[in-house]
């Protein structure tokens, strides 16, 4: 089998890997398609390497068909479609026993702090997967992690039916975000400064747009909300101008949601919780029910994710697919493919 190997600067091998037969509780994967994240574009320019310790197979955005079972593993079979939920609990500290295990102190990313899935065969804990029902495919199954995000962003907003939403950043996860929003029926706008990702936006998710740039967004959100201000701002953008203007935008008490990750701690106009009584509220990664709703929100045909797809390379591409993210920073999601079927 080959595997794809981070090796520092750019650059990835592909070299001859090890299948590796499951243990206790395991599963070994064929993998289908692997997505390119902005993590993994982190990783690429060499931002994480003290983390990945290169060389390194990374990769986490992936769909898979069961090949191998481990002694005990119960409700799969080979043959299954899975798509794997890359996060590696320790199951014994005290968040893991309030039932939080998707921020477990002791928390390993897989495909970051451990092996992950660039490669044709993985072996993972059958705890991780979720099947893909018969009419979702391999491609779309690689969307699911993404999707994932979205889906616990909005249950974390306790978003409802009706109200109008605010995303600041119109890249792959806040067009997800908005994606979701609209389908619990919310009235959504996306806040975003390229007119490609604005004309996605239009265009493949029905959704409003405005430029921050060149229009005053609080003058426009007051408006456009009838001087209520947003019930909830998502901040997906990870951008200074971003932070001034969610406190701004929301309502009273309106909640915001920190998606994105600031590298530097940001500066907060803590006036306004108190002066409109507004919720701050983190959503790291996802949970399970977060995989199930994706799951659902595709196979029903609420939400097309194929129109996301910007790109498939294969395995022995996967530089070229890389570099065309790098070259094309407005594409939604890279699809790398991996052998299964």
């Amino acid at each position: 089998m080959l595997a794809a190997q981070y090796i520092g600067n750019k650059n990835f091998n592909i070299v001859e890997g090890q299948a590796l037969k499951p243990g206790a509780g395991e599963v070994r994967l064929n993998v289908g398609y692997v997505g390119i994240c902005g993590t993994d574009m982190h990783i690429y320019h060499g931002v994480m390497d003290q983390r990945v310790n290169p060389p390194a197979t990374i990769g986490h955005e992936i769909s898979g068909v069961v090949a191998e079972l481990g002694d005990g593993v119960t409700g799969f079979s080979i043959g299954d479609k899975v798509v794997v939920r890359p996060l590696d609990w320790c199951g014994e500290c005290p968040t893991c026993n309030a039932g939080y295990t998707h921020i477990c102190q002791n928390l390993k990313f897989m495909g970051i702090d451990s092996p992950g899935a660039f490669q044709n065969s993985w072996t993972v804990k059958s705890r991780t997967l979720h099947k893909l029902p018969a009419n979702v495919d391999l491609q779309q199954g690689a969307l699911i992690e993404p999707l994932s995000v979205a889906c616990h962003d909005i249950r974390r907003s306790r978003l409802q039916a009706g109200e109008k939403v605010v995303v600041l950043g119109g890249g792959p996860i806040g067009q997800l975000v908005a994606a979701v929003a609209k389908s619990v029926g919310a009235e959504v706008l996306v806040s975003e400064p390229n007119e490609s990702r604005r004309a996605f936006a239009t265009e493949k998710l029905g959704v409003s747009v405005v430029n921050p740039i060149d229009t005053d967004l609080a003058k426009f959100v007051d408006e456009w909300t009838e001087t209520k201000g947003a019930d909830v701002v998502f901040e997906v953008s990870g951008v200074k101008p971003a932070i001034d203007a969610m406190t701004q935008i929301a309502g009273r008490r309106g909640r915001i949601v920190m998606v994105a990750i600031h590298a530097q701690a940001p500066e907060i106009d803590l006036f306004q919780f108190f002066w409109k009584e507004l919720e701050l509220l983190g959503a790291r990664v996802y949970e399970a029910a977060d995989f199930d709703w994706a799951v659902e929100l595709i196979s029903s045909g609420k939400i097309d994710v194929r129109p996301f797809i910007s790109s498939v390379n294969e395995l022995k591409d996967i530089g070229k697919a890389f570099a065309g993210m790098d070259n094309n920073p407005t594409g939604m999601k890279a699809l790398v493919s991996c052998g299964a079927e």
